[in-house]
């Protein structure tokens, strides 16, 4: 079978994929799209809890402690998947292996999408900084601010392949520039972009009218 993966450093631009892209499109494809191609983006009291969360890390910086050096607000990009996006806070181990950790607002009880969307951010981090520092990463980490918990993500072969897949959806999505249908479930109340999406409208408007029985 031919690979058809660009060179390393061969993704136009257009092509690149945004790793909040990915986070996106695993809690619904018509979120991602909305913000990656309508540029919608409004706040809810989740995105506002979520920024302020995310202030206190993304300021660019190290320190070193316990043989342990932090890095915030590194920037990350992957030639192999053509990935690009920001780590809130990366540990270099004594070694140089790094472990990347993402802060959320919230807890690990949040629903199953969002913590699916959590996981698959965190591993796309850490392939990307795998191929920029040339060492297996195998585990990265999500700390809930509201638990003050650090929540360990196994970055296996099974979440990798998961992750080429995703990307190569998403990339197809932005291409195409194309807004899927509404998940509408129990995703939609959470999200800040609900009124915009309009889910339950558009859903109802996208179903056949029923056939109440009587001829045209």
């Amino acid at each position: 079978m031919n690979d058809t993966t660009p060179a390393p450093g061969a993704w136009p631009d257009a092509d690149l994929v945004p790793i909040s892209a990915l986070q996106h499109h695993a809690y619904c494809p018509r979120q991602c799209a909305l913000i990656h191609v309508e540029q919608v983006w409004d706040e809810n009291v989740y995105t506002l809890r979520g920024r302020r969360a995310h202030e206190r890390v993304d300021t660019a910086g190290g320190a070193t402690r316990d043989g342990v050096r932090t890095e915030h607000a590194l920037p990350l990009f992957s030639d192999r998947l053509g990935l690009v996006g920001k780590a809130d806070v990366v540990e270099f181990g004594p070694d140089g292996t790094p472990l990347p950790v993402e802060h959320k607002v919230g807890s690990r009880s949040k629903g199953a999408w969002a913590r699916l969307a959590d996981e698959v951010q965190v591993v796309a981090q850490a392939v990307c900084l795998e191929e920029m520092t040339g060492r297996e990463v195998s585990r990265a980490a999500l700390f809930y601010g509201k638990t003050r918990r650090r929540v360990e993500v196994d970055v296996t072969a099974e979440r990798r392949a998961d992750l080429a897949r995703r990307v190569a959806e998403v990339r197809a999505l932005l291409a195409e520039s194309r807004l899927p249908a509404p998940v509408a479930d129990g995703r939609c109340p959470r999200c800040s972009l609900v009124e915009t999406c309009m889910p339950d409208v558009v859903a109802r408007l996208g179903d056949p009218e029923p056939d109440d029985g009587d001829d045209p």
